[in-house]
Order: C-alpha cells, then structure tokens, then sequence
C-alpha cells in the first residue's frame, strides 16, 4: 500500500512540465523586452544620427563648393573646414544619442509597467507616462542648447493628433469640427510668413540661430541690403548706403542710391526691374532649394521602403526625385515671392513701413499650394512653431511681454509633455496617424502589446491547468 507522503508519478510530472513552461515563458517574455530596448534604442540612435549627419554632409559640400568657388580670402570668424567636420561630427553623436536614449527609455519604462501592473491594465496611461519620462532625453542635445522652436513644432504635432481625436469624439467633435478645413493649412502658413519674414528683415535675432542661417541663405540677399530695407521701414536715417553701393559694384552693377528714396526697390534689386529680379532670383533659388530637399526625401525613403528598395528601386527614385523638384519649386517660389509681393505694395503705395512688410509678406505663404497635400500641414506647423517663437520673442524685446527667468528649461517641458500625447495616441488612437508615420513609429518602438493580442499580452493571464 502507498505511504500518504508519497506523490503520485503522474501529479509530479505535471508539476515539473508547468514550472518548466512557466519557466520558459519568463525567459521568452523577459528576452522579448530587453530586445525591443535594445532595438529601439539602435533604431533610435541610426534616424537621429542619419538625418542629422546627412543634413551635415550636404551642408559641408554646399560649403566646400562655395570655397572653391569663392577667389577672396577667408572671412574674419568664419570656420575651417576642418572644425565645421567636427562640429558635425558633435551634432550628429548628440541627435543619434537624444533620439537612441528616447526611444530605450520609452521601451523601457514601458515595459516596466507592463511587467508590473500588466499590459492590459494599464494599457490606458503607459504611453502616456512613458513618452513624459523620455521627453528629457532632449538634454543630450546641449544642456545649454535651448530647443524651443522644436518643442513647439512637436507641441504642434502633438495637437494635431489631439484634435483629430476630437473629431472623430462624439463629445468633442463639434467643437474640433473647424479644424477640418481644407485650406487651413494654407493660411497657417500665410500668418506664420508674415511674422517670420517680417522679422528677417526687421528683427533677425528674433529667429533662432540654424533658422536664421537658413533664411539669410535662401532669402539671396547680403546683410547690407536688409540693413537698408529694415532703416527705411522703421524711418530712420540710412546708415550704410555706400556698403550696399560697394556691394553691387563687386558684382558689376554701378548704382547711386538716393539718400531720399521712399521705395527701395533699387536697394532690393539695383538697376533690375522688379519682374525681372523675381525670374532670375526664382533661377537661383531653385539650385540654392535642390541640396536641402535631397536628404529629406531620400534618406527616409530609406527608411520607409527599405523592404521594396530592391523590388521596385526605380520608381522608389523616381517618386524621392519628383518630390524633391516639387518641394525645391515651393522653397524657390516661396523665397521670390516674398520680394514680389513686398515690391508690389511698396510701388502701390509709394512708401515703405512695417505694417506694408507684414502685409506683403502674408501672402507669401500661398506657395505652400505647389506642396503635396500631406506636405502641408507638416510645413505650416513647422513655420508656426518658429513665429510663435519669434512673436513672443519680438514682444519681450518691445517690453510688452516681461521675459521669465524662473523656467530655464521650459523647452524640456513642452517637449516632455508633446511627447507624452504623441506616445498615448500611437498607443491607444493609432488611427489617427497617417501610414508613413505609424510604420516608422512601429519601426522603431514596435507595436504596441496592448493594441495587438501578442504572445506578450497573453502571458499576464493566468495558464491553464495541464
């Protein structure tokens, strides 16, 4: 007869094969986590570092050739080309760095709460309080670095997204339902250029430093000649007229400005008319917009159609060259207009002033129309980040708006908070992201457990009995 304290063969058996099971989903679940981290954090790591070095890479040859194109020496305070590599070199490690410990801590704090309190149960705020948590990872950008203009656009993104859930909300959707409109994106962008090009001629240190740098490039017109545009718009005595003579002269234009003038067409454009300043500076504009556009599209194409990239490589190219036409079509038209428009209010009125450049520098913004349709919002959102800035900025200056000392780091704030709506919309309203978006996203961070009945999803239930 069988002793009480022994065990059935068959009980022990099954008891070994469920601690063995049990077992071997632990392993699986916690190697799935720390792969994704690690995948996330390289994936992370390989788009800021790309972009930013490719951006760095078209930068340094556009300075190169303008070396080599350029006879006369060296400007006083300009970089070698050896210390911009470097500081290429910086900025590129910072990005790869900032968006790499992003994407781990996101990953990582989310799967801590998911081990913790399950991805179900707490499938309605991780997202959300794992995208707060990554959002200071913006720091490894430059402590002293102030991000402001990129935590406003990704406040902009992120408000996008909250009213697209609005929209589609039974209780909210009334109240988003201006938001729909077509041409919104359009007159977003009309009011962001008046403020921003109103305050490249008028108030440059307004801008911050790269968008500035980008203007000056693309707006085709040396410092002097806005220093004369600027002194007769704000009626005061110009200081430089024999500068913007000298300027001419080096480039074969004799001119003899008129200390008196109220229109100053001849300080924008010498002894050209105003039509056929804007044709030839439409010309240059367009082989100055060519090398910014290239990396934009190519490099994510990269990224988006790495799977196809060898299926269909030609039509890949040739949709990732189409665009950059389009694109550098908009960026050149957008540039010549400017001058149009503020020339043809200027000769109307016969006068120049602030309120005319405001004014002739809105419809600028109509060039946005050249743009693919799911271009657009993504540039008026990027420019009204900027005019926000420069706005707040412009009014501080005035001594209409007391500055703030106490928060130093208010960028990091508004990032931290963008980032955590953007990471709960992915999560839970994923929907409301455009396709090219959502497989980057699901690229990087992978897809959400509690979105998806994966096996992960599965191990917090309780398993059957064998």
């Amino acid at each position: 007869m069988r002793s009480n304290d022994q065990k059935c063969p068959y009980c022990q058996r099954s008891e070994t094969y469920y601690s063995l099971l049990k077992s071997k989903f632990c392993s699986e679940k916690a190697s799935d986590e720390i792969s994704r981290i690690i995948t996330a954090s390289a994936k992370g790591f390989a788009i800021g570092a790309g972009l930013k070095g490719g951006l760095a890479v078209f930068s340094i040859l556009a300075r190169l050739k303008s070396r080599r194109g350029s006879s006369s020496s060296r400007k006083v305070g300009m970089l070698s080309n050896e210390k911009a590599m470097i500081i290429s070199a910086k900025e590129t490690l910072r990005y790869g760095l900032f968006l790499g410990t992003f994407a781990g801590t996101f990953t990582s704090v989310d799967e801590c709460i998911a081990a913790l309190g399950g991805h179900s149960r707490t499938a309605n705020w991780r997202a959300l309080f794992a995208g707060a948590i990554a959002g200071p990872s913006m720091l490894l950008t430059g402590t002293k670095t102030q991000h402001t203009s990129l935590a406003i656009y990704i406040l902009m993104r992120a408000a996008v997204l909250a009213s697209r859930c609005g929209i589609k909300s039974k209780r909210f959707g009334h109240v988003c339902k201006p938001l729909t409109w077509s041409h919104g994106d359009i007159f977003l962008m009309c009011l962001s250029s008046s403020q921003i090009l109103s305050a490249y001629i008028l108030n440059q240190d307004s801008l911050p430093p790269s968008y500035k740098s980008f203007l000056n490039k693309h707006g085709g017109k040396d410092p002097v000649i806005l220093q004369g545009v600027k002194e007769i718009a704000c009626g005061i005595p110009f200081s430089n007229l024999g500068g913007i003579e000298k300027h001419y002269k080096s480039r074969g234009v004799n001119i003899k400005l008129d200390p008196e003038m109220k229109v100053p067409c001849s300080i924008i454009h010498g002894n050209q008319s105003c039509a056929a300043h804007i044709v030839s500076f439409l010309i240059q504009a367009y082989g100055r917009a060519l090398p910014v556009y290239l990396p934009i599209y190519l490099i994510p194409a990269l990224i988006v159609h790495r799977q196809d990239l060898f299926k269909r490589s030609y039509s890949i190219l040739a949709k990732g060259l189409f665009g950059t036409a389009r694109s550098s079509l908009f960026l050149s038209a957008y540039c010549s207009s400017a001058w149009l428009w503020t020339c043809v209010l200027f000769r109307m009125f016969r006068t120049c002033s602030i309120p005319l450049v405001a004014m002739g520098t809105f419809p600028t913004g109509l060039a946005l129309a050249i743009e693919k349709k799911s271009r657009r919002i993504e540039i008026s959102l990027y420019c009204f980040a900027r005019a926000i800035e420069s706005f707040f900025t412009c009014m501080a200056d005035a001594g209409l708006l007391p500055a703030s000392k106490k928060l130093k780091r208010a960028d990091v704030i508004v990032f931290s908070l963008s980032t955590a709506i953007i990471m709960h919309c992915y999560a839970r309203e994923r929907e409301v992201f455009r396709s090219k978006y959502l497989n980057v996203l699901d690229w990087v961070f992978g897809v959400p457990p509690s979105t998806f009945d994966t096996p992960r999803s599965r191990i917090d239930e309780k398993p059957k009995e064998f």
